[in-house]
């Protein structure tokens, strides 16, 4: 909730102005009604302005979420600006090119066909052929003033259920996710999402993470999932792609046709997992790094195994990925390898994804 409606809401009643909605009555000329009675009425008339908030944001932002069939996959997307465009995750659209968007209002379906597919974020944007009467495009919010403790809403078609919404609120922000192959993902590792309770279910990704302003802060992407419950999503732990990346990303499509200026940092090596003695995951090993690239500039060479990145120690391909994620193109970082039993380090500058 902004401060705006916060002091709204805790604004006491002008002198002299009849306090009937509070109490019941108003109070004969030097009578004030008792705190108690005035503390239990006030509870629910701040609910009741809650839950208006609720409904005007429902009624703002709905129009510019879409459900997205494609012949294989149903998810949701978001309606970017008034030329038709929307966007969605890239595994949403799989490997396919033409779908059925349908607002989430209602109306007939039209057709849309791939701009261009980025799932090295997880992000693609479509077009439609025809604009519905009745979408709009969203509101983008800033990522930056998006913080723990904030209400938001997650509008799409989780199972099919299109225009549906959950509510929740901001758990965190600035994490780093890795998607899983199975199921459709792209195996992206993904930095700086925000993280909700928000219920998200399949369905939702490419939908609208909103805030009380009618602004997307995000793009519900994937729930996390528990190991021990067979891959199964936990409730109450959705993440979503930043409106910031979402903008970058989005933008370079629609101008260039695809993503130019990825802004994601590399070590600019081909690598793989090895094992320890034990079978556990103990670095990366370079398979191949290219003399003019950001590791073999700073002279790490085929056979090296990766095992630390400035303070985080790298085991797997996927924890390197992670590590890099922090970091933009050009950072320097300390990287810490064992070349057959000497143990080196080497300053590398971050090369671009």
């Amino acid at each position: 909730m902004d401060v705006s409606r916060a002091r709204r809401l805790l604004l006491p009643l002008a002198a002299g102005v009849c306090a009937a909605a509070l109490v019941g009555g108003c109070s004969a000329a030097g009578d004030a009604p008792s705190p108690e009675r005035s503390t239990q009425a006030a509870a629910p008339l701040a609910a009741n302005e809650l839950e208006d908030d609720y409904r005007a944001v429902i009624k703002d932002v709905l129009p510019s979420v879409v459900q997205i069939d494609a012949a294989s996959s149903l998810g949701s997307g978001v309606v970017y600006d008034d030329k038709g465009h929307i966007v969605t995750n890239a595994h949403v659209v799989g490997q396919e090119k033409t779908f059925e968007v349908t607002a989430a209002t209602g109306g007939k379906p039209v057709t849309a066909r791939l701009v261009s597919s980025y799932p090295e974020q997880d992000l693609a944007v479509l077009r439609m052929t025809t604009v519905p009467q009745g979408l709009k495009a969203a509101k983008f919010g800033d990522s930056a003033a998006v913080d723990m403790g904030q209400i938001v809403l997650a509008m799409g078609s989780p199972l099919g259920l299109s225009g549906s919404v959950t509510q929740g609120i901001v758990s965190a922000t600035g994490r780093t996710v890795s998607e899983g192959r199975t199921g459709g993902g792209t195996g992206a590792t993904i930095g700086n999402m925000v993280q909700t309770s928000a219920a998200i279910n399949p369905g939702n990704s490419g939908g609208a993470l909103v805030n009380l302003d009618s602004e997307v802060i995000g793009i519900p992407t994937l729930a996390a999932a528990d190991p021990e419950l067979g891959g199964g999503s936990v409730p109450g732990i959705g993440f979503a792609i930043p409106a910031s990346m979402v903008r970058i990303v989005a933008d370079q499509i629609i101008k260039d046709g695809r993503v130019t200026d990825s802004g994601r940092a590399a070590l600019d090596i081909t690598g793989r997992t090895v094992l320890s003695d034990d079978y556990e995951p103990a670095g990366v090993a370079v398979v191949e790094a290219p003399a003019d690239g950001a590791a073999g500039k700073a002279g790490l060479k085929p056979g090296d195994v990766i095992t630390r990145l400035d303070d985080t120690d790298i085991t797997t391909i996927t924890s390197l990925s992670e590590a890099l994620a922090s970091h933009r193109p050009g950072d320097k970082v300390t990287t810490t390898y064992v070349r057959g039993t000497e143990t080196r380090k080497a300053e590398v500058t971050l090369g671009e994804l």
